[in-house]
């Protein structure tokens, strides 16, 4: 460690650094924490290695939800709660008194040999029962073939980020194979049933069911299963609490037949696929099932309390089933196998309706809110609820796309606003996005509004996060980020979104597009001059602290999304030169267009984390055999270009989970905008209208042969965005 960073660290710690040093020979004596136990001192040791060992941790005790680091007999000690409360004491220290970070996207852990000691006792109180973590779609979009290394290390750092609630959906598919064996069907029905993984989630939300290119097989099952128990298990040492998918009716295809007596309500179709059918919630048949539901799910993963579940999904139909008393039988199932069971629901577009939480126990129901900052016509949740207990939450992030930004204005302002209001029914916090691991100061920023008394400084608290985030203070990484705070992190949802604005290199080619995906917002959300200079600033951060993974991921974050948008100022110029049939102006800025894909894909490549080819190999490696594995890549590939069907395309899942890596932009995006400029070229040279392209066949052939993708990165994150601040600066 550089010696400017030691003495920094001696300074911000006080005289109880001296402490520290002199009871250096004391503190090698004592056994450490992390060698003798305990959950928080083992996550502790996984993430920061030996300097683990200069911590202790008691056994977790004391108030809820409130931790306490201090110096004790020349050491760190760490009390808490729960594990989970003791790591987010942790991660106030690192970021407080040795400038140290740790996020789901990059890390700077660059630690002096010996930890300063806090010069004061650091004490955190979370002001909410409830901070719930991951979206329903997070295993499609975030990636549904991660192994347990990933899960390892990501449930470390929810639970060092304050989290105490984790949707757990790994192994759902074992689950209701197991459940219908007992109600009529063969194994090989409920296999072929069951969608592909990249898929799952909205087979569980009740949208669609049966696997695009074949079954899944039963070692799959087994495989998913088994991960699924070790990541409850997992939540479980770190004191968090697991929330498993509950039973609200979907049933496979002939139940009836099968089961005389139950009442079964046809659902339809959901974006080319049949939906799976609805069994009332009224009847024993789903008494039967619900208590077989939730014995073997016990048995499978272990204990839990809460039951994520959202009845009638986006267009699902009730039929001739009133809601209430629907709504009413699926309590009445969780409620018989889990006496003290909350029922936790989605709060998204009509969801839920007050036909359901004026129906049920509303002490036993949370909804996650995932328009908090989405509306400006949402005000008052506790009147749209009828005083349902509910977290406030947000979706910055739709289907995975790379995009940085979110509405923190709307944070700092509407989350203190509508706890403290009298007689609120607010209880949480929800972090939602579709995808997770991007945008880390996001991530960070959100984490700690339950861990926030009073009224947060945005100002102030992206300042502290430029220190942790690099290691020291640096004027420019300071002032980078003040840029990015007014731009992208500055919206509101005064325009009514609350994620960012996707590039146009990874829209469906017209000289008319405005997204790529079809429910994103139409136009940049802040001015794109402004956010590049945070390229610059960040370029200039002194050479000493661009050593970490923390460093090159904002890096290259900021130059994609620079580069990305350019693709809007544009794409007018090339349309404005095709129709005034300008052939030379018209050659020019379509070269420059496809040379900046180029030097887009070559910026992206150089991180794993933005690697095409290591998404599918992920895919690959969950697969018992040749075919099996080749259908996982496309379910694989599917997700994040075409979706699925061709209807589902058509009506607009196309590109929704667009994003922008190494192998998609410089492969399937790039060839689509090169075959679109050659067609539109030659029609402008024989004065004709350009034919019409087929996009879907078109992506769909090149997920069936998408060539070598890369699963290693290649060169340097620096100096690729160098280029790009150069290539920039042309104009």
């Amino acid at each position: 460690m550089p010696l400017a960073r030691r003495t920094l660290l001696t300074a911000l710690a006080g005289s109880a650094a001296v402490s520290c040093t002199a009871g250096a020979d004391r503190a090698d004596a004592l056994p450490s924490s992390a060698a003798t136990g305990g959950a928080a001192a083992r996550a502790a040791r996984r993430l920061l290695g030996p300097a683990a060992d200069q911590l202790d941790f008691d056994p977790p005790g004391g108030p809820h939800d409130t931790y306490r680091v201090a110096a004790s007999g020349g050491r760190i000690r760490v009390t808490g709660s729960s594990p989970a409360v003791q790591l987010a004491g942790l991660r106030r220290y690192l970021k407080d008194v040795v400038h140290a970070n740790i996020s789901w996207a990059g890390e700077q852990v660059d630690l002096p040999d010996r930890l300063p000691l806090p010069a004061r006792a650091l004490s955190g109180h979370a002001g909410v029962p409830h901070r719930f973590v991951l979206n329903d779609t997070n295993d499609g979009y975030t990636g549904a073939y991660h192994d347990w290394a990933y899960w390892e290390r990501e449930l470390d750092v929810l639970a060092l980020h304050g989290f105490n609630e984790v949707f757990v959906q790994a192994g759902a598919d074992a689950l209701y194979h197991r459940v219908f064996r007992g109600f009529g069907y063969t194994d090989a029905e409920l296999r072929d049933w069951i969608p592909s993984p990249a898929h799952q989630p909205w087979w569980l939300l009740q949208n669609m069911a049966g696997p695009a290119g074949g079954p899944v097989s039963a070692q799959l099952l087994a495989a998913r299963a088994r991960l699924g128990r070790r990541i409850a298990d997992r939540v479980r040492e770190l004191g968090m609490e697991p929330v498993l998918p509950g039973y609200f009716g979907t049933v496979p295809p002939g139940f009836a037949d099968r089961n005389p007596g139950a009442h079964v309500v046809p659902q339809g179709d959901w974006y080319g696929y049949r939906r799976p059918e609805w069994l009332d919630p009224r009847g024993r048949q789903f008494a039967s099932v619900a208590a077989a539901f939730y014995r073997e799910q016990e048995k499978l993963f272990g204990p839990a309390r809460l039951f994520k579940m959202d009845l009638l999904h986006e267009g699902g139909s009730a039929g001739d089933v009133p809601v209430g008393e629907a709504a009413r039988g699926v309590e009445r199932g969780l409620r018989d196998a889990h006496g003290d069971a909350v029922w936790v629901i989605l709060g998204w577009r009509h969801n839920p309706p007050r036909a359901i939480v004026d129906a049920i126990d509303k002490r036993h129901m949370l909804v996650v809110d995932g328009l908090s900052d989405r509306f400006t016509s949402i005000t008052d949740r506790d009147a749209d609820w009828g005083g349902t207990p509910y977290a406030f939450g947000s979706i910055w992030n739709f289907g995975g796309h790379t995009v940085l930004g979110a509405n923190t204005r709307d944070w700092a302002e509407l989350f203190p606003a509508w706890r403290d209001r009298p007689g609120s029914a607010l209880r949480g916090t929800a972090l939602l996005p579709e995808a997770a691991d991007n945008n880390p100061a996001a991530f960070e920023l959100f984490s700690e509004l339950a861990w926030t008394d009073g009224a947060l400084d945005l100002e102030s608290w992206f300042e502290a996060y430029a220190v942790a985030r690099y290691g020291e203070r640096d004027a420019r990484a300071v002032a980078a980020w003040d840029v990015l705070r007014r731009t992208a992190y500055g919206t509101t949802r005064a325009d009514e979104w609350a994620e960012g604005a996707d590039g146009l290199f990874g829209a469906r080619p017209s000289l008319k597009a405005v997204s790529a995906a079809t429910w994103s917002p139409k136009r940049l959300r802040y001015d794109a001059g402004e956010f590049e200079k945070a390229l610059g600033h960040l370029l200039a951060v002194r050479p000493g602290l661009r050593g970490s993974s923390a460093y090159r991921t904002d890096l290259l974050d900021v130059a994609r999304q620079a580069l990305s948008n350019r693709s809007r100022s544009l794409l007018p110029r090339i349309r404005a030169a095709y129709e005034a049939k300008d052939a030379a102006g018209f050659d020019r800025l379509c070269a420059d267009w496809l040379s900046l894909m180029t030097l887009l894909d070559r910026l992206l490549a150089t991180d794993s984390r933005h690697l095409l080819g290591r998404w599918v190999a992920e895919a690959r490696a969950w697969g018992a055999d040749t075919a099996e594995r080749n259908r996982l890549a496309q379910d694989a590939l599917s997700i994040v270009t075409v979706w699925g069907t061709r209807s589902g395309a058509a009506a607009g899942l196309h590109d929704y989970a667009n994003r922008e890596w190494a192998g998609l932009v410089g492969g399937l995006y790039r060839k689509r905008w090169a075959a679109y400029f050659s067609e539109l070229r030659a029609a402008l040279g024989a004065g004709r209208a350009p034919g019409k392209q087929d996009w879907y066949a078109f992506d769909s052939a090149w997920i069936r042969d998408p060539g070598a993708l890369a699963t290693r990165p290649t060169g340097s994150t620096y100096d690729l965005a160098v280029q790009v601040r150069d290539r920039l600066r042309q104009g």
